[in-house]
């Protein structure tokens, strides 16, 4: 594991599991779910790994070519709800990665509709990822003949990043002194994980065509974009309904493959670079679209400052810091609100021959660290769908539904068009 899946691993201490589910109308059948898993664990490498410490007790991916299928269990589909309820108990259903598969899938059936709930550890699978994996998934339920080209996995840090970074003793300097700075800065914090009471809570809300619609032309006439629209919004009404206690920061992370072209479009990885963003109100007041503008320059700005492969390597020195890293992820409220990220249109089509996708809903994640607040947006087949994921010991979930409101009033004010 580089440091940035073990992160996501949480050292196995903790479950830190995401959920992508969609709803499907039509019949298939047990066998055919199985074959279309088989082949989609065949084609990822991440997929057929198990987890083992290595001679420095740092956890790695293992190649187990005897590892058992992508297990299927079915339920009894009761509801339109009921799909929610299963994501909040799969979130914190840890994995035993010494011995089984990386994905489980949930199938809750009824005679005519079926929620699909992909569940995986986000140390093999980010948005991109996920995303990758349904559309598989649902292509094979349609054809059950095609075939997927397997591809290789990496095996270190070293086979991601181009060679002149790799072998630049500069920056294997930084890293060392880098990691030496973390040593001693955790060692005069201390950090301790804060208990947590109360439960995690999950909220969804989707906007309808015409909203969506609307909302994308609206960015676009005021020369911004959707993230920087929504990390706006998000920010004013955190502050609007928690007021001092609000840190106006959030936390946008990046698609790695765009800087890593040795990481397929269509390969599973975990590990996302992060921008900071924040707003600036001038004397208690502030223009959403101008802020939203502000924003989009900062996010371009900061995108393009990424050095992912030069990251990457560097952060390979903070193994030894990692168990008090994530001690301080799970102590510590952490300097933002809440992290967006947004997958925007999936490349999943909404119709097939022998079935239709009647909706996808964002992925989720309930994360251990003591600030969980994540929201997760995406559009499928003309609708923005927005996933909002925390915990009642960080945020109360009335705070939550306040500020969730409170943003779409805000996102929305300037566009006549009705929410579904």
């Amino acid at each position: 594991m580089i440091v940035g899946e073990r992160i996501m691993y949480a050292d196995g201490l903790a479950a830190v599991n995401c959920v992508f589910a969609a709803t499907l109308e039509g019949n298939f059948s047990f066998q055919q779910m199985t074959n279309a898993l088989v082949k989609i664990q065949n084609r990822h490498p991440l997929l057929r790994v198990n987890v083992q410490r290595n001679e420095k007790n740092v956890p790695a991916f293992v190649t187990n070519p005897d590892i058992s299928q992508i297990p299927i269990e079915i339920i009894e589909r009761t509801s339109d709800i009921q799909w929610q309820e299963i994501s909040l108990r799969e979130w914190h259903r840890q994995f035993n990665l010494e011995k089984d598969p990386a994905a489980r899938l949930i199938w809750l059936k009824s005679d005519t509709l079926s929620n699909l709930l992909l569940v995986c550890p986000h140390c093999v699978c980010d948005g991109s990822g996920f995303v990758t994996l349904m559309r598989e998934l649902l292509t094979l339920l349609d054809d059950p003949d095609l075939e997927l080209q397997p591809y290789e996995g990496f095996q270190s840090a070293g086979s991601i990043v181009p060679t002149e970074i790799s072998t630049n003793k500069i920056i294997h300097w930084k890293g060392k002194a880098f990691s030496w700075l973390a040593k001693g800065l955790f060692f005069v914090l201390n950090p301790q994980p804060v208990a947590r009471t109360g439960k995690y809570y999950y909220l969804t809300h989707t906007l309808d065509r015409e909203t969506t619609s609307a909302l994308v032309s609206k960015c676009k006439e005021e020369q911004t974009t959707v993230q920087a629209a929504l990390c706006t919004a998000s920010l004013l009404a955190h502050h609007a309904v928690r007021g001092k206690e609000s840190r106006n920061k959030v936390i946008s992370p990046v698609d790695i493959r765009r800087y890593l072209p040795e990481i397929g479009r269509d390969h599973l990885f975990a590990f996302a670079p992060i921008v900071e963003l924040s707003i600036t109100p001038k004397d208690g007041q502030t223009r959403f679209w101008d802020e939203a503008r502000h924003l989009k320059q900062m996010l371009v700005e900061k995108t393009g400052k990424i050095d992912a492969a030069e990251m990457i390597f560097v952060t390979e020195y903070f193994h030894n810091s990692t168990p008090a890293l994530l001690r301080h992820m799970r102590a510590t409220k952490g300097s933002h609100d809440i992290t967006i990220s947004n997958m925007g249109v999936l490349d999943i089509p909404a119709s097939y021959n022998t079935f239709r996708v009647r909706a996808i809903h964002s992925p989720s994640v309930g994360f251990p660290w003591r600030n969980p607040n994540t929201l997760v947006i995406s559009t499928f087949n003309g609708r923005m769908n927005l996933s909002f994921c925390s915990h009642e010991s960080f945020l109360p979930q009335l705070d939550a539904e306040k500020i969730c409101r409170e943003a779409m009033w805000v996102l929305l004010q300037d566009i006549p068009v009705a929410t579904s």
